[in-house]
């Protein structure tokens, strides 16, 4: 497998994956723009041989398409997997001693190897020697978007308690000293955090060392939700066919693998502000009091290069990248969570805020009207597990259905849509926290969740076209069938909270006691029902990312009894709303520049 990032270029070059870039290409929006016409296309990765102000070259979209990624790690992907299979359920090992003896040997041998010195082709270089590449237009600087951030447990310091992480890191702009200190923007659950919280506890800095680049395993190490006792660092080795070898330079652990190095320490309670920054759901993520890292050293490999991705409304590269973890991952969810029978964190709604699940429901055997209950515990352990805890929105049925997938987004909405009983089933935790990069609730980390909850027969027939009467509604217009049983309405913007809820208030009463409204039940309220109805993506992307639940969500007949709410129609207010953060737009006249690429580059 590859030694490093360069023998994997070379290597999808040979296969037809990869197309050099000759021509200068501004790393100030033009090299971002290129990489997202190419990755809409489902065009190769791209190397850029000649990134304006910087010596170093660049490469993106290695991981566009899940196809890639495999041919990449081609020759340790199945056996992979066997090890994930083996850590996930080991009674596998215990079934099939002799067969799964190799995959043991595998994960010793792919142990981390220590160094006494650093090779002889790093060298010293600065922050500002990097290809310095600003995505969006609105970014507050130059971003790393592919690193491997590395931190030790400060109470049990070693590679083994270790923590490997993809958090964003911010180059320059904003108060930041050039060359001297950048920016780390994590979520409040991650790894780092829980070492950041140690080192403080002990008033002391935290070491951190950044890796960019290395073995393409390297890099999705550190996104990979990996089985407890198995260290990033160990997958690592396994996924690259080759141990991960480092040492330790000034008390930091350096990675011999990857192409550029950054060392220095995060000092308790020492904040600047970090962004704004492009981010997955598809807005940026606005300017917050974030860990500054005071700079010690910066290495860079000979002939070094630097990848990076460009995040944005979804599906974007790091689509992919969820795709290859769910194939290496498998089973992993039905491990940690009793009873789940698929997860699936819906990328067009940007990942975090939208989860749909299918468990089991074996509390209730005896009852004649099925209801959800087992789904319910279910439901709150999902919520309380990792990155999955970060969702405002879960839908969530059983498998009396074989055939019924999460994955078939419409008709999983359709089959929970027609069984809900919205008297029931719907279940809400407000004052709670999410996604650090969601603006929908009332502040960073703030807002709420909703579980609806579905089983049992069929309650309902969902209406396929617009009903007459949404036409003649006073404060609504553009009626859309967005899918059978949900309707798009528009309302003027939004201003505030009191004047949303009135106006809803208002349509409520005026659906209220309209023949076959229950057919329609649930009701978007947005500023473009054009948009929104046009495709499944729009819908879950404009529905799901604009609202938190608490606030935007209201119905029809609406009523609260022993502390449950309930109603006879959802109605989500999915408007743009002054808090919530602007949503990204290319730069017309980067993309008018870049047309000289558009039209020569063919693959």
């Amino acid at each position: 497998m590859y030694r490093h990032l360069e023998e994997c270029v070379e290597d999808l070059e040979k296969h037809g994956q990869l197309i050099r870039i000759k021509e200068e290409v501004d790393p100030h929006l033009e090299m971002a723009a290129l990489h997202l016409h190419v990755y809409e296309k489902g065009g190769p990765a791209l190397l850029f041989e000649n990134v304006k102000g910087s010596d170093y070259r660049a490469v993106s979209n290695l991981f566009g398409t899940v196809a890639r990624s495999k041919f990449i790690f081609r020759k340790t992907w199945d056996h992979v997997q066997q090890v994930m299979e083996i850590r996930n359920d080991p009674m596998k090992a215990l079934k099939n001693p002799f067969k799964n003896m190799s995959t043991g040997f595998s994960a010793v041998k792919a142990l981390p190897q220590k160094r006494k010195k650093l090779p002889s082709e790093f060298k010293e270089i600065t922050i500002t020697d990097l290809p310095l590449i600003k995505h969006w237009p609105e970014d507050g600087g130059a971003f790393i978007t592919l690193p491997q951030v590395y931190t030790e447990d400060p109470n049990k310091p070693g590679i083994m308690n270790s923590n490997l992480g993809m958090y964003r890191v911010q180059l320059t702009g904003n108060d930041y000293i050039p060359n001297e200190e950048i920016g780390l923007h994590y979520q409040i659950h991650r790894g780092i955090g829980i070492h950041q919280t140690k080192a403080t506890a002990r008033d002391e800095p935290l070491k951190v060392s950044i890796f960019i680049g290395g073995p393409p395993a390297h890099t999705l190490s550190a996104v990979m939700p990996l089985p407890e006792g198995l260290s990033e660092m160990t997958f690592a080795g396994l996924l690259a066919g080759r141990r991960f070898q480092y040492s330790y330079i000034d008390g930091y652990c350096i990675s011999h693998d990857a192409d550029f190095v950054i060392t220095g320490e995060i000092h308790p309670h020492e904040t600047k502000p970090e962004g704004p920054f492009g981010d997955h759901l598809g807005y940026y993520s606005l300017i917050h009091e974030f860990p500054v890292m005071k700079v010690h050293k910066v290495y860079a490999r000979q002939n070094a290069i630097f990848p990076f991705t460009v995040v944005g409304r979804p599906p974007q590269e790091d689509t992919s990248f969820g795709n290859i973890i769910h194939e290496i991952t498998g089973e992993a969810v039905k491990q940690e969570i009793p009873g789940v029978k698929e997860v699936h964190a819906v990328d067009a709604a940007g990942v975090h805020p939208l989860l749909f699940a299918i468990g089991s429901e074996r509390y209730t055997p005896f009852e004649k009207a099925k209801r959800p209950a087992e789904l319910l515990t279910i439901a709150n352990r999902i919520l309380g597990t990792g990155q999955l805890s970060l969702a405002k929105y879960v839908f969530i049925t059983a498998e009396d259905d074989q055939t019924l997938s999460t994955h078939d987004e419409k008709a999983f909405l359709t089959y929970i849509l027609e069984r809900i009983d919205l008297h029931r089933d719907l279940h809400f935790q407000t004052n709670t926290t999410i996604d650090t990069l969601d603006y929908s609730g009332e502040g960073l980390n703030s807002g709420s969740k909703v579980i609806f909850a579905a089983y049992g027969d069929k309650k309902r027939q969902l209406i396929e076209e617009v009903p007459a009467f949404f036409n003649e509604l006073s404060l609504t217009n553009n009626p859309k069938l967005v899918m059978p049983g949900v309707i798009a309405l528009e309302m003027t913007s939004y201003t505030n909270g009191d004047q949303a809820a009135d106006g809803i208030a208002k349509l409520g009463d005026e659906l209220n006691g309209e023949d076959n409204l229950s057919e329609c039940p649930l009701i978007i309220i947005c500023d473009d029902s054009a948009f929104l109805a046009d495709t499944m993506s729009n819908f879950l992307w404009a529905t799901f990312t604009r609202s938190n639940p608490s606030h935007d969500i209201y119905g029809v007949n609406s009523f609260y009894r022993h502390k449950h709410w309930g109603c006879d129609n959802v109605i989500i207010d999915a408007r743009k709303k002054p808090h919530h953060a602007p949503a990204l737009e290319l730069d017309p006249d980067v993309q008018k520049s870049m047309e000289r690429f558009y039209s020569t580059i063919t693959f």
